[in-house]
């Protein structure tokens, strides 16, 4: 791990996950919770473990090393997508403040998990700032976008660039609201970067200023279809350069990144992606990723 980068697309080799077990629980969880927190209809636990164990599997045959989080009585069927209470930084991890109250525990009940793997915290985000990882991307280690949403306010990205240091530029993407307050849309609903010249977006929401932003560093995009966006088409994670793994079921997408000269793997996300409206972003949490040629 000599030549460790900041970005969201070379070699993923370490991440952080918690399993479908640890996260549902119980069915008498799923009960309480399915909605309150807005999942589309309560996930089966049995179907839920074997999704997540075949997800697992194909981030394992990647090379990547995973580290699970464990449960928690203070934690709600959200914590199984690990992206956002945390962000990645060169100078270790920064809790975020989250944006949906239910998930308060989960910076720091995921931080400390990885304090005692030997993972080092940097800072924090504080009230009344809000910050939510799956608002925030890496370009490279000076680069990095942030989304001004529903789950992530000015104070929260205040400082976040205070934390980082004048030395990251930190490009604010305006968001739209969703329909309800208590839907999520983050920054990754629109844009997942799958290399260095290339990130997969939902253009109808992209704002112009931030398109034109990604094409002066020479980036080229792939255009989410419309009728694959509301399903997650735009939600693909890259375990490395043009490496991608993605839901099933979206043959538009599909079709146009492997057209791009991507390399493209599906997993049936039916209970831990499209009830809880998280893809494979979501699921993950990436700790560490080393330049292809060090991989």
């Amino acid at each position: 791990m000599s030549n460790l980068v900041f970005n969201e697309y070379d070699q993923l080799r370490t991440v952080a996950l918690r399993s479908a077990r640890a996260a549902f629980e119980s069915d008498l969880r799923i009960t309480h919770e399915w909605e309150p927190l807005r999942f589309h209809e309560p996930p089966e636990i049995d179907a839920a473990i074997l999704e997540h164990t075949e997800f697992v599997e194909i981030l394992l045959n990647d090379g990547a090393d995973i580290h699970y989080l464990s449960s928690d009585d203070t934690l709600t069927l959200d914590s199984i997508y690990t992206r956002d209470s945390l962000i990645v930084s060169p100078d270790g991890l920064i809790r975020c403040s989250m944006g949906r109250r239910s998930r308060n525990q989960e910076p720091q009940i995921n931080a400390s998990a990885l304090e005692r793997l030997g993972f080092h915290v940097t800072g924090e985000i504080v009230l009344p700032g809000t910050l939510e990882g799956g608002d925030f991307i890496w370009l490279d280690r000076h680069t990095a976008a942030v989304g001004l949403g529903p789950r992530t306010n000015s104070e929260g990205i205040r400082q976040l660039q205070e934390i980082l240091g004048s030395t990251v530029e930190l490009h604010i993407v305006p968001l739209p609201q969703p329909d309800h307050p208590e839907d999520v849309f983050h920054l990754m609903s629109m844009i997942s970067p799958l290399d260095h010249d290339l990130a997969l977006i939902y253009r109808p929401l992209m704002p112009a200023g931030f398109i034109r932003w990604l094409a002066s560093r020479n980036i080229q995009f792939v255009d989410v279809p419309e009728t694959e966006f509301v399903p997650m088409g735009c939600n693909v994670l890259a375990t490395g350069p043009r490496r991608l793994l993605m839901l099933d079921k979206l043959p538009l997408t599909r079709e146009k990144l492997m057209a791009a000269g991507c390399t493209v793997r599906t997993y049936k996300g039916d209970e831990i992606s499209r009830k809880g409206e998280g893809g494979p972003t979501c699921l993950t949490r990436p700790l560490t990723r080393v330049a292809s040629d060090d991989s």
